[in-house]
């Protein structure tokens, strides 16, 4: 079946302008503008100086700086790579890939990290950020499988598997007697992941690609379904759940690990509306500020995501569809909210991959402002770090 429509964006030009006058309090410090006209001294006595003096020639230059300075302001809070229907996901990975700036920093691992209470009081950039990731793996194995016997687990699916460092991982070290299989929708992800399991001697892990609203697999297929930031994609969140849950073994076990939007439950029925609207783009943003929806545009269109929901929804969902029992919630916003951060400051230590790549600067530019938004956004409580497991019946 084709991929789901999406309904695009199309915020009011009120609320547009209402987010675009609103203080700088969300915008990443990078980029924010403050009145340079103001606090540039300009002299105010350049009525009857002169051309080429010195008061003409400061008032030029402070305008002509406030004029740059918003220029840049207005280039970066315009999203650059919104969600279209095809396959312009897998085309954007398939561009990371290519710069090999995203897998030199993150290494074979495109998911956020794990840091403890006592990581974070002793300072995350005290930790490895690469282990960071590992540490993830581990804690979302231990958290989504606490009510099966792993030793059971014979067949894995990883959705989304990027360039397949989790399910190399998974095979290896977590379910060794197991067969991993990650998809990816992305033609380069599929050849490093096959790439890397061979040259690390990992033949119970292959990658196939796959779009995971439309798997080729048969119902029942697996014993455990995962899926670690891949549900920010899905241009259809209720198809993205059933699949999986269709192509898992009953008694298989669901784990998803997924960015998630604040749940407005209660004023999405105060509307009227239908509480299924809560799983559809753009129809779940009662209850949000003009404000708030303008920063969830942009965090939606920047990296090609269709829309959020709340893990409280994708619970839902997973109740809806009659197959799911033993359903399994959690927020974990603060075990991941350093890697934000701590994503930038990898570069920052070790910026000669940037810098000899000129191609990238521009595009490293604005994935640096989106990183500290997402990192703004999870700390006032408008995105969530959802985790949902489910057993299926």
């Amino acid at each position: 079946m084709p991929t789901p429509r999406l309904v695009r964006s199309r915020l009011s030009s009120r609320a547009r302008t209402h987010a675009h006058a609103s203080s700088n309090k969300h915008t990443p410090a990078s980029v924010a503008v403050p009145n340079l006209a103001a606090s540039a001294a300009v002299p105010t006595n350049t009525q009857n100086a002169p051309l080429g003096s010195p008061a003409i020639v400061a008032a030029g230059s402070a305008a002509a700086i406030a004029a740059a300075g918003l220029a840049v302001k207005r280039v970066l809070d315009t999203p650059a790579r919104e969600y279209k229907e095809g396959a312009q996901v897998g085309k954007e990975y398939d561009a990371w890939h290519d710069e090999g700036i995203l897998e030199y920093y993150w290494g074979e691992h495109i998911h956020l990290g794990y840091y403890s209470d006592e990581e974070r009081a002793e300072g995350y950039k005290k930790k490895d950020f690469k282990q960071a990731k590992y540490d993830f793996i581990d804690e979302m194995f231990h958290w989504g499988t606490q009510p099966i016997d792993t030793s059971n687990v014979k067949t894995v699916l990883d959705v989304g598997c990027g360039i397949g460092g989790t399910s190399r991982y998974l095979a290896k070290k977590l379910l060794p007697n197991a067969t991993v299989t990650g998809i990816t929708i992305s033609e380069k992800q599929v050849e490093r992941a096959t790439q890397l399991a061979k040259g690390q001697d990992v033949p119970n892990a292959k990658f196939e690609l796959m779009d995971a609203l439309n798997m080729e697999y048969p119902d029942n297929s697996f014993d455990m379904v995962w899926a670690c930031e891949s549900g920010e994609h899905m241009p259809d969140k209720t198809k993205y759940v059933n699949e999986m849950l269709r192509v898992l073994k009953p008694g298989g076990r669901l784990i998803i690990a997924t960015w998630c939007q604040r749940d407005n439950l209660d004023a999405l029925k105060a509307s009227g509306a239908s509480e299924e609207a809560m799983a559809n783009a753009y129809e779940n943003l009662v209850g949000f500020t003009d404000e708030e929806k303008s920063r969830l545009d942009f965090l939606y269109r920047e990296w090609a995501h269709p829309y959020f929901i709340s893990y409280e929804e994708y619970a839902r969902v997973c109740e809806r569809s009659g197959m799911a029992t033993d359903i399994t919630t959690d927020d974990w916003a603060q075990q991941t909210i350093p890697s934000w951060r701590h994503s930038v400051w990898a570069g920052v230590y070790d910026p000669w991959t940037v810098f000899s790549r000129p191609r990238a600067w521009y595009r490293t530019l604005r994935d640096i402002v989106t990183l500290e938004r997402m990192h703004r956004a999870f700390s006032d409580g408008l995105l969530t770090y959802g985790m949902i497991s489910c057993t299926k019946k």
